[in-house]
């Protein structure tokens, strides 16, 4: 048998049909990001049943023992929620919704006992020691409450932003991470909330007073934030309104995924949540400020925004979800901009990753924060850069895209920092 002979026109004819046949479309690669979001979603579920069974067996038995396990359990649910927050902005659906879940700070005196030095009622926030455990039977913008039974239709429906305050947040993983740690007072120190497992017992052994209602208060939270990790895993399914919504116009399905991008490398990621707790100086303004593990929550933040970008996330059973990305219309557009852009996100996990490691290592994220502190400073000041490094680039692919003007949420710390102090 002959081997058939090609000219070179035919050759490059041939190349060029391959190409187009697996050159990636808009519409694969919303798919993919929707599947993803799925995962992300899902496995967020699945990590927040594992916690309410670890809650379950807290309340039913309380110990030291139980105690470590419902925070190792908590600590774990973080990793693949913090990868979904890049889903936000972009997405109506999802940023009406994540209030529910995510919602900081908080002023926490609204759920159980504070210390002293936290002091009381304010100007802006009547309920800011409203303290329901103590209390089954309260006043509340100006109605008679009964809360005796605490619920998760009492917390949702009633306390949470109670009187539109936005530091009334009495549902999600931070009202759930205070009743596991309770606060921390070490200010810029090392160290976490050091709540004690007796503050769940029965008995004679109760600590703080109210250890039931605390245990029915941490029940309700931690049930309805499974309900509502279910309602918004259902909307990125087959059929769900997010998928449908993401991608019933591809150009705007491309522009939702810059969006969030964009706002939570910027305003939200290097803005709100690391420089301005900087130019603070206030660990108040941690992520997650009672565990202590906002340097995980930066990490996975920026993450996810890699791997949306890349088009694949690891599950948190080993499994590779992956597809048509972004990063393939970029490629195809301008090569250059791609591997800028890929670039940048590497390095802003590498200056993540050294808060990340150097946290683990004792020198907690609350240290950095502190006033003096170079080496702290430095750390942040790193993620920052990057972050608003990669996000000049993520305007860049907007315009080599073609696509409308992308409204990328700003923070003052970052676009007018003397308004910080005003």
């Amino acid at each position: 048998m002959k081997t058939p002979l090609f000219t070179g026109a035919a050759v490059l004819a041939l190349a060029a049909g391959t190409s187009a046949a697996f050159a990636t479309s808009k519409g694969e690669v919303l798919t993919n990001y929707a599947n993803i979001a799925e995962a992300k979603y899902e496995d967020s579920l699945i990590t927040a049943k594992t916690l309410q069974a670890a809650v379950g067996a807290l309340i039913d038995a309380p110990s030291a023992e139980t105690l470590a396990a419902a925070k190792k359990a908590w600590l774990a649910a973080r990793v693949p929620y913090q990868q979904t927050e890049v889903y936000r902005f972009g997405n109506a659906i999802v940023d009406d919704w994540e209030g529910k879940v995510n919602a900081w700070p908080l002023d926490e005196g609204l759920i159980d006992y504070v210390d002293a030095s936290y002091g009381g009622p304010t100007d802006e926030n009547a309920a800011a020691v409203l303290n329901v455990v103590a209390n089954p039977d309260f006043s509340l913008s100006g109605q008679a409450i009964d809360a005796s039974e605490i619920t998760p239709e009492l917390l949702a429906e009633t306390l949470h932003e109670a009187d539109g305050v936005e530091a009334n947040v009495a549902t999600g993983y931070h009202a759930i991470e205070f009743l596991l740690w309770g606060q921390d007072l070490n200010g810029t120190e090392h160290g976490a909330g050091a709540r004690a497992w007796t503050d769940y017992a029965t008995g004679e052994d109760c600590t703080n007073g109210n250890c039931d209602r605390r245990g029915a208060y941490l029940k309700a939270a931690t049930d309805l934030l499974v309900s509502d990790l279910e309602w918004i895993t259902a909307q990125w399914a087959e059929g769900g309104a997010a998928r449908a919504e993401v991608l019933s116009d591809e150009n705007a399905g491309i522009t939702a995924i810059l969006t969030g991008m964009g706002s939570l490398s910027y305003g939200e990621q290097a803005g709100e949540r690391m420089r301005l707790g900087l130019m603070l100086n206030d660990p108040e303004e941690e992520h997650d400020c009672f565990s202590d593990n906002t340097h995980n929550s930066h990490y996975y933040d920026g993450l996810g925004i890699q791997n949306v970008y890349l088009g694949e996330y690891v599950r948190v059973n080993g499994a590779l979800v992956s597809g048509a990305a972004l990063a393939d219309l970029v490629e195809a557009a301008d090569p250059a901009l791609n591997s800028e852009l890929t670039a940048k996100l590497a390095t802003t996990m590498m200056k993540l990753g050294r808060i990340k490691t150097a946290a683990e290592a004792g020198f907690s994220y609350d240290q950095m924060l502190a006033q003096g502190s170079t080496a702290g400073e430095a750390l942040v000041m790193g993620g920052v850069d990057a972050l608003v490094d990669q996000t000049r680039s993520i305007e860049r692919v907007v315009a080599a895209l073609e696509l409308d003007a992308v409204s990328i949420e700003g923070s003052d710390s970052l676009d007018d920092p003397s308004a910080v102090f005003h």
